[in-house]
């Protein structure tokens, strides 16, 4: 018998069906009591009766992926925590209006189906839903050979969550003195990859450091590898708890852009925030990248975190308070700014001082 047209493109269809029986079990744990069904489905339904106890319901949605840094899980062929950045830069980005988040949707694209790499895949996803407090409610695996390599994937997926109207976060609710309460990231999370790989890791065609992902690192105290692929840290129920604990007005996830640009986006244009650096130290992987690449201070606060994944805009009255709600969850958090009235230059963030030891 001739072998199947489809697979001879490079389509398999048996993998694609053990794929997505090696991902139940992930799935199964990431369900909320208003998830309806399982997988398999050609939609996830989700019990929108839920929201009968709000008095008027805003749904919150966001959409992203975790770009070049799958270039690293794929050339240490670990694929359990990509997920965790997945969920990361979508939940994070809902929690930040005061949006609870419900379920989500991934989406991944691959050259060649190996089962047991896409289940890897969705069980990082499956576990940081369940550390989000969403549901995993639905997703999709392509493939996709010629355009993709055979070894080559990429992720992205959708999440929606809801508010209610009169708790939204904003710069509406953002007042002179607030206090800009910085919370710690685990690290890189997952943005500024391309920089990243530029200096430290280099290419044939190009400048760069040379090293590689298996290089001990002593002020990293591991491999290169290991701290490139530290997963993005998710703050949905520190922030969710945050919002209904304190007089927290605004929230800002730093991702792409840096700690300023995002900042810049939770500000009314008559307020302005100064950051001061001498507050906190980045961890050692920004300084290395700082000092390997000599990239400058402005252009590496303009691509990476540097240490801060969330913002929150506080009643200075409640910081002490808000710091202290955030230790119970896991996440260090201090004061590192303020927020003032300033016409001339409204709208805008400051970051003034120096880190202690750079």
């Amino acid at each position: 018998m001739s072998e199947n047209p489809y697979a001879a493109a490079g389509v398999s269809i048996e993998a694609g069906d053990k794929a997505v029986e090696l991902m139940k079990v992930w799935i199964d744990k990431a369900r909320r009591p208003e998830m309806i069904g399982g997988i398999g489905g050609f939609a996830g339904l989700f019990d929108a009766s839920a929201l009968k106890s709000y008095d008027r319901p805003l749904l919150a949605t966001s959409a992203d992926g975790v770009g070049t840094k799958v270039a690293i899980a794929q050339a240490l062929d670990k694929h359990d925590t990509i997920g965790f950045d997945l969920v990361g830069m979508l939940v994070d980005d809902l929690v930040v209006c005061g949006a609870e988040p419900l379920f989500l949707t991934d989406y991944i694209a691959t050259g060649r189906v190996v089962p047991e790499r896409i289940a890897a895949i969705v069980k990082g996803i499956a576990e940081a839903c369940v550390e989000a407090g969403c549901a995993l409610l639905g997703g999709e695996t392509a493939e996709h050979p010629g355009l993709l390599g055979a070894d080559e994937y990429d992720v992205a997926g959708s999440t929606t969550g809801v508010v209610e109207a009169d708790r939204l976060l904003g710069p509406g609710r953002v007042r002179p003195g607030d206090a800009v309460i910085a919370m710690e990231s685990s690290g890189l999370h997952s943005n500024g990859y391309s920089l990243v790989r530029h200096v430290l890791l280099g290419s044939p065609d190009r400048e760069g450091a040379g090293w590689s992902l298996e290089r001990r690192v002593d002020e990293l105290g591991r491999t290169l590898g290991e701290e490139l692929l530290e997963p993005t840290r998710i703050y949905a129920r520190a922030c969710l708890a945050l919002a209904d604990r304190t007089r927290t007005h605004a929230m800002s996830h730093v991702t792409g852009g840096g700690l300023a640009a995002n900042l810049e986006r939770v500000l009314p244009v008559e307020l302005t925030a100064t950051v001061e650096r001498a507050t906190w130290t980045p961890p050692p992987v920004f300084d290395l990248v700082r000092r390997v690449g000599d990239v400058p201070q402005p252009d590496l606060e303009l691509t990476l975190n540097c240490g801060i994944g969330m913002v929150a805009l506080t009643d200075p009255d409640d910081a002490d308070a808000a710091i202290a709600v955030l230790g119970e969850h896991g996440v260090r958090a201090w004061v590192a700014g303020e927020v003032a009235a300033d016409a001339e230059r409204g709208g805008t963030v400051r970051l003034v001082g120096q880190h202690p030891g750079w």
